[in-house]
């Protein structure tokens, strides 16, 4: 089994369809240093099938960029699960995409299911939707174990009120551990501050796919496209009081990797001095497509 990241970008993707800034010129331009990146997701591929964890907006382009992803047959697919740690629309959109009458089921923690469950596009899904608890097992075969736990978050954009709870642990926002024959993966796209139970899952993980939406939490306002802070929408900076990469940086993980990486942030840019910082800690800058043995 490996896990594929399908896309490592934040919401909007990179470059972004209608930004400019310092980041997105370079992309817009063809600059090698600045890969274009499609919007987070993550697929677990094995012997028995594959499993999505999450489905962007982008789901068909990734898709499609992904032999192992491909039908083998007139009706086929060897997805047969959607797992999801949040009903943000970079995170669910993607399931508009998959309605072609193809059965499959979407695991999520309850809070995530009931933000999303009864929109009346879904309807044409063929999709069995199970509601977990925090660490309720996910069934994925091939020797493997699977669960969700909570991540301190907030509810999706679209159900905000004027002053949400941004560190929110009531399940919103999920994380996902992965476990086989003694290798554990933790997924955590989006984070707003470190919990006990944050912690405690990466430090228990050899490999850990983390938040790296923003560099520095005023980033979007430094960079003239919005004034909402990395801690306003859910996210904590990588760099910065209470940042996460000195404690990314110390985990004991043979790999650790940024991912949801926000248009703006500079890591996104090779050789840049933020990038080279990121490195020299010993962290990673996921890219669309990156293959991680299991």
């Amino acid at each position: 089994m490996k896990a594929v990241v399908l896309g490592s970008a934040a919401g909007g993707g990179f470059p972004q369809w209608n930004c400019r800034c310092a980041n997105c010129a370079l992309a817009w331009a063809g600059d090698p240093r600045a890969s274009w990146r499609t919007q987070s997701s993550l697929a677990l591929v094995g012997r028995d099938g594959a499993i999505l964890v999450n489905a962007s907006p982008d789901i068909g382009q990734q898709l499609r960029a992904t032999p192992a992803l491909w039908p083998q047959s007139a009706r086929h697919s060897p997805i047969s699960k959607v797992v999801l740690t949040s009903a943000e629309i970079d995170h669910v959109a993607g399931l508009l995409s998959l309605r072609e009458r193809h059965a499959f089921e979407i695991w999520t923690l309850d809070p995530i299911r009931a933000a999303i469950a009864d929109n009346p596009m879904l309807q044409p899904l063929q999709a069995n939707w199970v509601s977990l608890r925090p660490d309720d097992p996910i069934p994925a075969g091939e020797e493997t174990d699977m669960m969700l736990f909570p991540v301190p978050g907030k509810p999706p954009l679209y159900l905000e009120t004027p002053e949400p709870v941004t560190g929110s642990e009531d399940g919103e926002t999920a994380g996902l551990v992965v476990s086989r024959l003694g290798t554990r993966l933790v997924y955590i796209p989006g984070c707003a501050t470190l919990s006990a139970e944050v912690r405690r899952h990466a430090e228990q993980a050899d490999i850990v796919l983390f938040d790296g939406t923003l560099f520095q939490d005023d980033e979007m306002r430094l960079s003239g496209v919005g004034e909402k802070t990395g801690r306003r929408m859910g996210h904590m900076p990588m760099t910065g009081p209470g940042g996460s990469l000195d404690w990314l940086a110390a985990l004991k993980a043979s790999r650790k990797i940024y991912t949801h990486i926000n248009n703006t942030n500079p890591v996104l840019i090779e050789g840049s001095r933020e990038r080279r910082l990121v490195e020299s800690a010993g962290v990673e800058i996921a890219r669309d497509g990156m293959e991680i043995p299991l």
